[in-house]
């Protein structure tokens, strides 16, 4: 893959899932936990506010990849 379409391919995909995943995880948070603790919110509004930042660096991983000259 042309490594300019590969990265417009990488961002279209890294923006929609940022997206995605903030909508899904404030739907979450708010159906889920509305008798939850104020500590319990915290905590998982926290660590879902990190955890996408994995699946996002293997996107950009990818994007990046094929972006080398090889000799």
């Amino acid at each position: 893959m042309v490594p300019s379409f590969r990265k417009f391919v990488g961002m279209v995909l890294l923006v929609t899932f940022v997206v995605v995943y903030a909508l899904t995880a404030m739907v979450i948070g708010d159906l889920k936990l509305q008798q939850a603790s104020n500590l319990v919110r915290f905590i998982y509004f926290g660590v879902a506010g990190l955890i996408w930042v994995i699946p996002a660096g293997a996107i950009i991983w990818w994007m990046e990849k094929g972006g080398k000259n090889r000799t």
